[in-house]
């Protein structure tokens, strides 16, 4: 455990002396607070419009107009920020040397693995806890819906640590990062919209794209069901990525 909070405190250490980092995070943040104030504004105009007939009043809700669209945008930003966070984990460390000599330290693969992913995790729930502040004041004009709340921000929890394990691993293939990113970028977007292609398919393949797509397993969370198979989806995702990051780093010791 004390191995493991080193390498988790040197992540942290690196990731906030980073610029890439803040301009990731500020990036991040400012589309987040456009795609908020957009739904809010969209609401307000529908509510203006809705005054004068009742039956779209009875239709107009935080949920569907705000929360709802917030949540998919920032599942696309984020598929858009990881890739820049998960670029220089292990790539930079190819490039500059330094992960030869951390393969001298007596931690273990699966120890320098975890504590690198934790790193950025927390980072990452970090800045997504910050997007949650304009809803607690937004809470305070209208009813938000807490349970579709939690819900949302648990998919885009989930999404965002699948992002983060398959990052690592395009980082640890190649030495450089822009490579790096463009390969998490390409294959996450490939997965997310993969959906798209259903319909052009017959019943089997439409029936496997819906199981692979990273986009049909968030809208369970985003309209306040909590289903089980989304979550284990998720999860296995990650370990899956994570797992073939660390065979790769023990392939190491045949690859010479």
């Amino acid at each position: 455990m004390r191995t493991l909070l080193a390498v988790l405190k040197k992540e942290w250490t690196i990731i906030f002396s980073s610029s890439i980092f803040y301009g990731a995070a500020f990036i991040f943040l400012l589309i987040s607070g456009f795609s908020f104030w957009a739904g809010v504004s969209q609401y307000g105009i529908a509510g203006l419009q809705s005054s004068q007939n009742p039956y779209l009043a009875g239709m107009l809700n935080l949920t569907d107009r705000v929360v709802q669209p917030f949540f998919w945008n920032t599942a696309i930003v984020l598929l858009l920020m990881i890739p820049l966070i998960s670029m220089r984990i292990y790539a930079e460390e190819k490039k500059t040397g330094t992960i030869e000599l951390l393969f001298t330290y007596p931690v273990s693969d699966l120890v320098v693995l975890c504590g690198k992913f934790l790193a950025a995790l927390l980072v990452l729930w970090i800045l997504l806890a910050a997007t949650l502040l304009p809803f607690l004041v937004l809470n305070r004009f209208g009813q938000l819906d807490w349970g579709v709340m939690f819900t949302g921000y648990l998919g885009l929890t989930l999404l965002s640590t699948g992002f983060l394990a398959m990052g690592i691993f395009t980082s640890a293939l190649v030495e450089n990062q822009i490579v790096a990113a463009a390969a998490s970028f390409g294959a996450l977007f490939l997965l997310l919209l993969i959906s798209w292609a259903k319909n052009m398919t017959g019943p089997l393949m439409n029936a496997f794209l819906e199981h692979i797509s990273l986009a049909d397993h968030l809208i369970p969370f985003t309209i306040g069901v909590l289903d089980t198979r989304p979550i284990v989806y998720y999860l296995v995702f990650t370990f899956f990525w994570l797992f073939l990051t660390l065979r790769y780093l023990n392939s190491r010791h045949w690859r010479g």
